[in-house]
């Protein structure tokens, strides 16, 4: 009896104090960003799709159909029980080829129409962020009740301009009808103009369903352009932001999705790095 009792606190103990008893801080499975793997998919995307999956990771947001009509790709994705969740077009289709990117969406599965720079260059302005909350109330609205999707801005870092008590940014989330516009958090992108990926989804934890999961080259400075070399990608956990921090926040926001994106030569080495590291944390 005397031992049962020794073991049942020890058990306790360990559940209570014990590392082993910590929760995953990322449980899910990442999805991966085509453009990691841009130089792959434009020589063979079968082969790119098994290489993806040999990963263990199974959930894609496409930006490009590389040479495949939509209805092709979504075949070689139902082959390997892999899924689009998101569609990546640019500025210039979602409002002049709204009914085919919808089209498009809808056949290769994705739930999510997302748009990642409206910019031709920066500097971003006022009269560029109202143009664009009207282009983009008016193309969600048209995505919503046509296809039933839902359209994402994914931010590029110029948007941070100082407006009023805030920034661009801010008056973009505001000023969007959030029945028929979300965003897609890229977490660098936030970083480097000089904001705070966590902060940034605490504040607006209903208007974020999207992510991407990438990392900054320490020492690296940042500024408002909405670029930096490639090079400056580097694996989680190696660089310079709280990683640990913002997946904390969006654990408890609206994000659905959370896509690794790699643009750096090194990929085929840190994406590796970076799955190990999200699935170590805790």
């Amino acid at each position: 009896m005397t031992t049962r009792i020794l073991l049942f606190f020890l058990l306790a103990l360990l559940g209570s104090n014990s590392i082993y008893a910590q929760k995953k801080l990322f449980p899910q499975a990442p999805g991966m960003v085509s453009y990691t793997y841009r130089n792959s998919f434009a020589k063979n995307v079968a082969a790119t799709l098994d290489t993806i999956k040999a990963l263990g990771i199974t959930d894609m947001e496409f930006s490009n159909l590389f040479g495949k009509t939509a209805a092709e790709l979504r075949g070689l994705l139902d082959e390997r029980g892999m899924k689009c969740s998101s569609f990546g077009v640019s500025y210039d289709q979602v409002q002049n080829k709204t009914a085919e990117v919808g089209q498009n969406a809808k056949t290769l599965g994705a739930s999510y129409v997302r748009v990642a720079w409206i910019m031709a260059t920066p500097p971003f302005t006022l009269a560029d962020a109202q143009k664009a909350v009207e282009t983009f109330n008016r193309v969600g609205k048209q995505l919503k009740d046509d296809f039933g999707l839902t359209f994402c801005y994914h931010n590029h870092g110029y948007e941070f301009e100082k407006h009023e008590d805030g920034t661009l940014m801010d008056y973009l989330i505001k000023n969007t009808d959030p029945n028929n516009v979300s965003f897609e958090l890229d977490i660098l992108w936030t970083a480097f103009p000089g904001a705070d990926p966590a902060a940034l989804i605490k504040k607006y934890p209903t208007r974020f369903k999207l992510m991407h999961l990438k990392d900054l080259r320490k020492g690296v400075a940042g500024d408002l352009s909405g670029g930096t070399p490639v090079e400056n990608d580097v694996a989680l956990g190696t660089g310079q932001l709280n990683i640990p921090a913002v997946l904390k926040a969006a654990q408890k926001s609206a994000i659905q999705h959370y896509y690794i994106e790699d643009e750096s030569p090194s990929y085929a080495a840190q994406v590796p790095q970076t799955i190990a590291y999200l699935k170590n944390l805790k």
